[in-house]
């Protein structure tokens, strides 16, 4: 089990996960974001390679159009 800080908030997953696979369970697949992991802006292109790990925080931004 490990547990990650996203937007402030504490979840707990059952085994470790990518951003992708993040992404899937936060039901944001197809939607423009940002991840920030641990201070630092993980690209779209490593999406699949980081492979997140106890106490990681991470920010998710979704960008919103309009004007």
């Amino acid at each position: 089990m490990i547990q990650l800080i996203i937007n402030g908030q504490s979840q707990q997953f059952a085994a470790p996960l990518n951003v992708a696979q993040l992404i899937d369970h936060l039901s944001l697949q197809g939607k423009r974001i940002a991840i920030e992991r641990n201070g630092t802006i993980v690209p779209r292109s490593q999406f699949t390679e980081q492979l997140l790990v106890h106490g990681d925080r991470l920010e998710v931004v979704i960008a919103v159009g309009g004007g």
